[in-house]
C-alpha cells in the first residue's frame, strides 16, 4: 500500500512539473506572438 502511494506521488511529482513547463512554454510563445 505504501509502495503505491509513494509511486503515485512521485509520478504526479513529474505530471506537475511537465505541466508547469507547458504552461510557462505556452506562455511565452504567446507574449513572443503579441510582440511583447
Amino acid at each position: 500500500m505504501a509502495k503505491d502511494t509513494k509511486y503515485i506521488f512521485v509520478t504526479g511529482g513529474v505530471l506537475s512539473s511537465l505541466g508547469k513547463g507547458l504552461a510557462s512554454a505556452a506562455i511565452g510563445a504567446l507574449l513572443e506572438s503579441r510582440g511583447l
